[in-house]
C-alpha cells in the first residue's frame, strides 16, 4: 500500500494513481481560502502612499505595496483564532472588525448564536399558499419570462385538466399571480421620481432643453442595501472587516474586495475621527452607470441606469448577479435639437444634471456615513454598520464625465494628454480643489484635464474621492480597447502598409481560414469566417484572443506576435480572482515587455504619433487598483453590461414599448421580490439551496442544429460541488450500440492493439510492485471477458474561479471522443493527463488525445479508462515568440504511441492549436481534421484562465 506524501494524512492507496487523484483532489488548492482562518489583529494597516507620487516613475508602476509586511498580531483578538497554516492566514482589521449586536446596537457576548430571522413556521408560504403557487410565479416570471396572455392562457388549461380531481389550478389568471408577488414585503424597495430642470434664466426663446423637465427615477439606496444585507444567500461568501490575506507561503494576497488597501484605509480614517465605531462593520458601496440602447429600429430608445452594489460578498456573488448588484436609479438623458449639440451650455448642463442627479439619489446614506446604522446581515446577527462610497464602475467615457475631467486625459493622474507616458502624480479630490482655488478654467482645461464646470457628487460625501474610486475596467481597457480596437486593428494595418491591399487581404483571408481551423475545445466560440463580422461583443473579442497568436505567426514579424502575447499574458493576469505578489511582478514583466515591443508598431509606421491612448495607457494603474480593490475582475464594467441584460433589456422586450420606463421598474421590482422569497425560503430549508447563475429565459433551438461557431459553448458550465483540483468521470451513460467485449470492440473501431494494451493495463492496476507490464509477457497479463461499456465522453470538474464558475469556484467541461459530432465528422479531444505531481506546470503533465473512452469490470471493480494517443513536449521550455508550449505526435516504428490510462490521471481537458508555419492553408480546410494533419501544435494557454495558471 502507498502512503500519502502529504505530511500527517493518515491514507493509504493501492496504486500510484489512487494516490496522485487524492493528492490533487484533497491537498492541493493553493487559490482557495477556508473560511476558518486565524482572526489576527494589528495596530497598524498596510501602509498607503496615496499622496506621494510625483514624479513619471511612480505614476507609472503606482506605489508598490506587494512588500509590506503584513500588521502584527493585537494582544486581544475580538474573535476566537482558529489555525490553518496550509492555507494561510486572514489578518483582519483590530477597530472595525463587524461584531454582532442586538436590534438596538448593543454588542453581544462571543458565540452568540442569531435569533431566527422569521417567527414563521416551516411550511408557511406566505404569501402564496404553497410550493407549487411559488414555484410556479418564479417559473413563469423569471425563468420563462411568460407574458400574461400566455400565463392565462396557461392557466386556463391548468384549471381545465383539474376539473376531473374537482381542483383547480395555482392561479386564477395572469393578474392574480400578479397580485401575489407585489404582496410580497421581503425584497421590497419601491421607484420613486424626483423632476428637475435648467436652473437658470428660461426665455420664449430658449431651447427645448432649457424648458422642459427631467424625470429621474430612483429607489432609496439605504433601503436597497437593508435588502442586499439581509439576504440569507450571501451567508459564507460575505466579509464582515477587511483583512489581509497572507498565503501559505509568506505572500500577500489580493482576491476580494475587502483584501484590499482600499478598505483597510478608510477603515482607520473612519475610526480616527470617531472612536466610537469601534466594532462597527464596514459596508463598502460600490456604484456603476453606463447608457444602453435597447432599441436602435424604433427610434434609438435608450437609458442610463445607475447601479449598486457593496463590497462585502465575494466577488463570485457579484459576478454571479445574486441580487448583489441592484439598479438604483434611471437617470434622465436630456435631448435637444442637433443646432445644440455643440452648445457649450447644453453640455454643461448636462455634466451638471448627471452629478446633482447622482447626489440626490444617494443622500439618504449621508447619515450612515458617519453614524453606525444597524442592520441584520446574512450571518442572522445584527451589526453596527457604517456606509462608505468606496467604487465606481464605468468605461471611459464615463469616467470622464463622473471624474470631471477633459476627453482624452487620465482620470487618476495627471499625465499631460498629448504625452501619457510622460510625467504626472495622482490625481485626488485635495489636489483638484487646490488647483481649482489657484487657476483659470482655460488653465485648468489645457494644462491639468479639468473641467471647472463640473462638481463631482462626491464633493457631497465624507472620504469621497472619485479619482480613487474608479476602478479597473478589463472590458473596455482590455478587451475591447487594446486588443480589438488597438492591437487587431493594428496588425491589418501594418500588412497594408507592407504588402499592399491586394497581397494583405491574401494574408487577412490567410489568417481568417487558420481562426477557423481551431480544433473543437468546451466553451470555445469558433470562427467559422474569420474576423469578418460587422459588430464586435465582448465576448467575440475574449475568443478571438485564445487563438489568435497562431493565426498571425509567420505572417507579421516576430516582435509583433511578441507584443501580443506579452499583452494576452497581462489580460490573462489581472483577470485571475487571487494574485499574490508573484502575480504582480509577473504583470510588471509583462507590462514591461508589451512596452518595449509595441516599439514596432511605431518603427513600422502605424503609428506614427505614439501611443496616447488612454484605455492603454491605464495599464500602469493596474497593479496599484489590485492593491486597493483586490482582483479586477470583481470591479469590471463587464457586471454592469451583463447587468444591462436582466435589468434594462429584458424588461423593455416584455413591456408594451409606449412609456415603458414604469413597466419596466414594475418588472424589476418584481423580480426582485420573487428573488427575496426564494432566499428566505431556501434560509428555512423548504427550498433546496442552488448556486449555480442566475436562470436565463428560456430558448427554444433544435439541439441538433446550434448556431454556426457555438457548437462547442454547451460544453462547458459553472457548478456548485465540494471543492477538487480536478476529477474526471465518464458520462453517465453508455452507448448501446458498440460489441460488448474486448476483442469485437477492437475490430469495430479498427484498433487491433486495444485488447493487449488493456491487459497490460489491468495487470499494473492490480500490481503494485516494481514490476510493470512492459517486464512481464502477455500472456501474464489477466484476461478481461466481462462486458464492455463504451462512451462519447466524460466530465471533467476542477476549481476554476478565475473562469465562469459557481460561487464556490467549481467548473465542468466535457471531452469528448465520438465518431460523429452533429454528423460533420469525427471529434477526439486532448487532455492533460499528470505525470509527476512534484513538477510544476507543463514540465510534470502531457498532453494525450483521446480515442476511446471505456469501462469494465474485474473482480467487482470497475475500471473506468480512456485509449489515448500520446504527444512529446519539443524542447524544454515555451517557444521564445509565442510564449506556447510546442508538442509533437510521439511515434515509435513509425506509428502513434497509443496506450491505455486510469481516468484518475486525467486532470482536464486540453487544447491544441496547430502550428502553421509561413505557408497558406488551403480554402476548402475543415477544422475537424485539424488534430491530423500538423506536425506541430501549441499546448494553447489562453483556451481559458484555469489553463493559464497551471501551463507554464
Amino acid at each position: 500500500m502507498l502512503p500519502c506524501p502529504i505530511s500527517g494524512c493518515p491514507r493509504r492507496f493501492k496504486s500510484q494513481k489512487g494516490r496522485t487523484y487524492h493528492v490533487r483532489s484533497i491537498h492541493e488548492n493553493t487559490n482557495i481560502i477556508s473560511p476558518g482562518v486565524v482572526r489576527s489583529h494589528s495596530s497598524r494597516p498596510p501602509t498607503s502612499d496615496v499622496h506621494e507620487s510625483t514624479n513619471h516613475e511612480t505614476a507609472a508602476n503606482e506605489p508598490s505595496e506587494a512588500n509590506t509586511p503584513p500588521p502584527a498580531p493585537c494582544a486581544t483578538p475580538p474573535l476566537s483564532p482558529q489555525s490553518i497554516p496550509h492555507h494561510g492566514q486572514k489578518i483582519y482589521h483590530p477597530f472595525l472588525n463587524g461584531r454582532p449586536c442586538d436590534a438596538d446596537g448593543n454588542f453581544l457576548p462571543d458565540q452568540t448564536p442569531p435569533l431566527p430571522r422569521t417567527q414563521t413556521t416551516a411550511n408557511d408560504w406566505s404569501p402564496y399558499e404553497d410550493d407549487i403557487q411559488f414555484r410556479t410565479a418564479d417559473l413563469l416570471y423569471q425563468r420563462v419570462a411568460m407574458s400574461a396572455g400566455n400565463i392565462d392562457y396557461l392557466m386556463e388549461l391548468w384549471a381545465l385538466s383539474m376539473l376531473k380531481h374537482n381542483d383547480t389550478g395555482p392561479f386564477k389568471d395572469f393578474e392574480h399571480m400578479y397580485a401575489a408577488i407585489d404582496s410580497s414585503r421581503l425584497g421590497d424597495a419601491p421607484w420613486k421620481c424626483f423632476t428637475t430642470g435648467y436652473s437658470g434664466e428660461i426665455t420664449e426663446n430658449s431651447p427645448s432643453w432649457k424648458r422642459a423637465e427631467y424625470e429621474v427615477w430612483y429607489r432609496d439606496p439605504d433601503t436597497v442595501i437593508k435588502n442586499m444585507l439581509d439576504n440569507p444567500d450571501f451567508d459564507g461568501q460575505f466579509d464582515y472587516t477587511p483583512y489581509v490575506s497572507v498565503g501559505k507561503d509568506g505572500q500577500r494576497r489580493w482576491n476580494d474586495f475587502m483584501s484590499g488597501n482600499y478598505a483597510w484605509k478608510h477603515c482607520d480614517d473612519i475610526y480616527a475621527s470617531d472612536e466610537s465605531t469601534e466594532g462597527a462593520m464596514y459596508c463598502p458601496i460600490i456604484l456603476g452607470s453606463d447608457k444602453t440602447t435597447v432599441s436602435v429600429a424604433t427610434g434609438h430608445v435608450e437609458y442610463h441606469p445607475l447601479y449598486l452594489s457593496i463590497g462585502n460578498p465575494h466577488n463570485t456573488i457579484r459576478r454571479a448577479h445574486r441580487n448583489a448588484v441592484v439598479p438604483i436609479g434611471f437617470l434622465a438623458i436630456p435631448k435637444s435639437e442637433r443646432r445644440h449639440d455643440n452648445d457649450n451650455d447644453f453640455r454643461k448642463f448636462k455634466r451638471q444634471l448627471y452629478h446633482t442627479s447622482i447626489a440626490a439619489i444617494l443622500r439618504p446614506l449621508q447619515p450612515g456615513m458617519t453614524t453606525p446604522v444597524i442592520r441584520r446581515c446574512p450571518d442572522g446577527h445584527y451589526h453596527r454598520v457604517i456606509y462608505d462610497l468606496a467604487a465606481y464602475i464605468a468605461d471611459y467615457p464615463e469616467q470622464v464625465l463622473v471624474a470631471g475631467i477633459v476627453q482624452n486625459w487620465c482620470p487618476k493622474c495627471t499625465a499631460m494628454a498629448d504625452n501619457l507616458d510622460g510625467p504626472g502624480g495622482r490625481r485626488t479630490r485635495g489636489l483638484t480643489e487646490e488647483l481649482l482655488n489657484t487657476w483659470d478654467g482655460t488653465k485648468l482645461w489645457e494644462e491639468y484635464g479639468i473641467d471647472d464646470d463640473v462638481v463631482p457628487f462626491t464633493y457631497d460625501f465624507p472620504r469621497a474621492d472619485i479619482h480613487e474610486m474608479l476602478s479597473p475596467d478589463i472590458l473596455h481597457q482590455l478587451i475591447k480597447g487594446t486588443f480589438k480596437d488597438h492591437l487587431v486593428t493594428w496588425v491589418s494595418q501594418y500588412l497594408f502598409l507592407e504588402h499592399g491591399e491586394a497581397q494583405a487581404n491574401e494574408i487577412l483571408d490567410d489568417i481568417d481560414r487558420r481562426i477557423a481551423a481551431t480544433p473543437s475545445f468546451p466553451g470555445l466560440r469558433r470562427f467559422p469566417h474569420g474576423r469578418r463580422f460587422k459588430q464586435w461583443t465582448g465576448d467575440d473579442s475574449k475568443a478571438l484572443m485564445k487563438v489568435y497568436i497562431p493565426g498571425i505567426q509567420g505572417h507579421v514579424p516576430p516582435a509583433m506576435v511578441q507584443c501580443i502575447l506579452a499583452f494576452l499574458d497581462i489580460c490573462y493576469l489581472v483577470r485571475r480572482a487571487d494574485l499574490d505578489e508573484k502575480s504582480l511582478n509577473a504583470f510588471d514583466l509583462a507590462l514591461n515587455k508589451f512596452h518595449q515591443y509595441r516599439q514596432i508598431f511605431f518603427d513600422c509606421g502605424v503609428r506614427p504619433k505614439g501611443f496616447n491612448l488612454p484605455r492603454q495607457h491605464s495599464l500602469v494603474h493596474y497593479r496599484y487598483h489590485i492593491q486597493q480593490f483586490g482582483a479586477p475582475g470583481g470591479l469590471c464594467s463587464s457586471i454592469t453590461e451583463s447587468r444591462h441584460i436582466t435589468a434594462v433589456k429584458r424588461p423593455w422586450r416584455r413591456s408594451n414599448h409606449y412609456e415603458a420606463l414604469g413597466q419596466m421598474l414594475l418588472t424589476i421590482q418584481r423580480l426582485d421580490k420573487l428573488n427575496a422569497t426564494r432566499a428566505d425560503f431556501v434560509e428555512r430549508g423548504m427550498l433546496p439551496p442552488t448556486y449555480a447563475p442566475p436562470p436565463q429565459p428560456v430558448v427554444l433551438v433544435d439541439e441538433g442544429h446550434p448556431n454556426e461557431g457555438d457548437e462547442d459553448v454547451g460544453d462547458v458550465e459553472p457548478i456548485d460541488d465540494v471543492h477538487v483540483t480536478g476529477h474526471v468521470v465518464l458520462a453517465r451513460t453508455p452507448i448501446r450500440t458498440y460489441p460488448k467485449d474486448l476483442t469485437s470492440l477492437a475490430t469495430h473501431l479498427g484498433e487491433p492493439a486495444l485488447p493487449d494494451l488493456t491487459r497490460r493495463f489491468l495487470f499494473d492496476q492490480i500490481n503494485h510492485g516494481s514490476l510493470t507490464s512492459n517486464d512481464v509477457p502477455l500472456n501474464l497479463c489477466p484476461n478481461i471477458t466481462t462486458k464492455i461499456s463504451v462512451f462519447h465522453s466524460a466530465v471533467a470538474t476542477f476549481y476554476a474561479l478565475s473562469d465562469e464558475s459557481g460561487i464556490r469556484g467549481m467548473r465542468r467541461e466535457r471531452i469528448h471522443a465520438t465518431p460523429s459530432w452533429y454528423g460533420k465528422g469525427a471529434r477526439y479531444d486532448c487532455a492533460f493527463v499528470v505525470d509527476d505531481q512534484n513538477k510544476p506546470g507543463m514540465r510534470g503533465m502531457s498532453v494525450v488525445r483521446v480515442k476511446l473512452l471505456f469501462s469494465f469490470k474485474h473482480r467487482g471493480d470497475t475500471y473506468p479508462c480512456a485509449l489515448v494517443e500520446w504527444f512529446k513536449l519539443r524542447g524544454s521550455a515555451p517557444d521564445a515568440v509565442t510564449g506556447m508550449w510546442r508538442v509533437v505526435p510521439e511515434m515509435k516504428h513509425g506509428e502513434r504511441v497509443v496506450s491505455v490510462l486510469h481516468l484518475d490521471t486525467f486532470l482536464r481537458g486540453a487544447h491544441l492549436l496547430p502550428v502553421f508555419g509561413d505557408d497558406f492553408l488551403p480554402h476548402n480546410f475543415h477544422f475537424f481534421y485539424s488534430l491530423d494533419a500538423f506536425e506541430a501544435y501549441y499546448v494553447n494557454k489562453f483556451a481559458d484562465h484555469h489553463i493559464h495558471e497551471i501551463i507554464f
